[in-house]
Formats: C-alpha cells, sequence, structure tokens
C-alpha cells in the first residue's frame, strides 16, 4: 500500500470533480475548487471521518468493497479504478465477461435520475448503484453479497425478494427470471458465476429446477410491468433499459405516463425515498 500516492491521488480525484458532475447543488458559499471530503464520502457511502484518514495518509489499508465504492463515488473510469486498487495494495478485478465498475457516463445519467427509480445492474442482476427512489421501491439491493447479490437468486430462495411483485405475477417473473440466468449461463459457459448460481439454485428451488428443465428462453422485453409498494399500493409501471455493451451492465429506468395516478405515486415514492435517506 502506497498511503502517500494514495492519499495523493483520492485529494486531486475529489478537486477534479464538480457538485454538478456527481448531481449535487453547488450552492453560494462552496470555497473548495473541487468536490468537500463529506459529500465523497457520501457518494461512497463511508464515514467523513474514513475517507480524511486515507488522505491524511493515517487511515488503515481499504478493503476491496471500499475501494469498488470510491471508484464508483470518484466517478473513475476503468484504468483510474486499476490504478487506485494497486495504489491500495490490491490486484486490479479482472475485466473480463463484465464489469462491477460503473462508468463514468453512466453514473452521470444516474445521477440526473434522482427523482426517478432507476438502478445500475449487471447481466445477473446484480444492482450495483440505485437512486433513492429505487431504494424506496426495492429496498437497497446493493447490500447483499456472494451469490444473493443476484436477484434471480433471490427470487427463488429469499422470500421478501417478492414482495414487490404482485402475487398473481410471480409465476410469470419466475419463467422470466429463469430465462434471464439462462441466457447469461450459455454466454459464459459452465465454469461461470451464473453456472454456479444455476447448480445452487437446481439443488435448493424445486421451482427453479422445473423451470430449468423446460428450457425455455427468455422473450421479448416488455416495458410495461406491475409493481407494489406499502405507501402506493399496485402500479402500472413502464420499465425501460438502456444497455452499456462495454461494461456488460444496464441502466433500468421505471416511469409512468405523466398526468396519471400511477405517476402520482412514483412522486410519492420520491418523497419516501428522501425521507428514508434523511
Amino acid at each position: 500500500m502506497d498511503r502517500e500516492q494514495l492519499a495523493d491521488f483520492l485529494r486531486r480525484r475529489r478537486e477534479a470533480l464538480q457538485p454538478e458532475d456527481v448531481g449535487l447543488s453547488r450552492g453560494q458559499r462552496r470555497r473548495t475548487s473541487g468536490l468537500r471530503r463529506e459529500e465523497v464520502a457520501a457518494l461512497a457511502d463511508m464515514s467523513t471521518d474514513y475517507y480524511s484518514r486515507l488522505e491524511q495518509q493515517r487511515g488503515p489499508q481499504p478493503s476491496l468493497q471500499m475501494l469498488t465504492a470510491l471508484a464508483r463515488g470518484l466517478r473513475l473510469t476503468l484504468a483510474e479504478r486499476d490504478h487506485l486498487f494497486r495504489l491500495a495494495g490490491h490486484t486490479a478485478p479482472a475485466r473480463l465477461g463484465g464489469s462491477d465498475h460503473v462508468s463514468p457516463g453512466l453514473m452521470r445519467v444516474l445521477d440526473r435520475l434522482a427523482d426517478t427509480p432507476a438502478q445500475v445492474m449487471t447481466r445477473l442482476g446484480e444492482t450495483l448503484a440505485q437512486t433513492p427512489p429505487a431504494r424506496a421501491l426495492f429496498g437497497d439491493e446493493t447490500r447483499f453479497s456472494g451469490p444473493m447479490r443476484s436477484i434471480g437468486y433471490r427470487w427463488f430462495l429469499h422470500p421478501p425478494a417478492r414482495d414487490v411483485y404482485p402475487r398473481e405475477d410471480h409465476a410469470l417473473r419466475s419463467r422470466d427470471f429463469t430465462a434471464g440466468i439462462r441466457a447469461v449461463y450459455a454466454e459464459h459457459g459452465p465454469r461461470s458465476r451464473a453456472a454456479a448460481i444455476v447448480g445452487e439454485l437446481r439443488e435448493k428451488s424445486p421451482e427453479f429446477a422445473a423451470l430449468w428443465e423446460r428450457h425455455e428462453l427468455r422473450s421479448e422485453h416488455t416495458i410495461d410491468k406491475r409493481l407494489q409498494h406499502p405507501e402506493t399500493g399496485i402500479m402500472n409501471l413502464q420499465c425501460h433499459v438502456l444497455v452499456d455493451p462495454d461494461q456488460a451492465q444496464t441502466l433500468l429506468v421505471i416511469t409512468a405516463p405523466p398526468g396519471t395516478v400511477d405517476a402520482e405515486k412514483l412522486q410519492l415514492l420520491s418523497v419516501v425515498g428522501a425521507q428514508r435517506m434523511d
């Protein structure tokens, strides 16, 4: 771990970012040229004290999870992310088969959707970043580790994952998640993370095992979906997907036609999300 160079790199990247780059308001009394330390800490979901000690060359060696969060918070490119990992004394993550690193461009898009349920996901349904309304709707999906990171895995083995969908839609969603996992499995092969998830699900979930044997493929993406929340009830929404082929990631954006009751319910979720973040 090169404490001096790590501290210098973090400081310079922080000072190079402007509030507008990360969806923050500049305000009238800002004296610093870039972001404040507390702003970077908030973007990376860590304490200001922890981040400050890294910049002051006093912090412990950051974990892989902390470095991933810092790379995302500072909107680093892949080359910059790899450099950050090496300065901290870790091997840079492999880039084959997609990445958990969200590109700065995709993060800029997400920053501008602060009042909309939106999240960046991998092909396996692992959530990498969420807006506050998305957390209000789905819960904090970035907190999971291991195979539980995949929504398809949670769907069959973690019952609360089904709460966001009306019960009468569960059978259709089960088929959809199974087909989605199959598509990733076919692309990456029998030694991939998808294959490991398939093996566990076939062993632990009779429902998944039965659907897997049917060998169904995913149909065309349907925009219209029904989601539910304790504060709003069932909502008829539209799910739009933007694809980042370089990172093998998708940006899921959930909307409702303007002027509808469902649009009002989504607006309520934005308020709920902001309150929970506070």
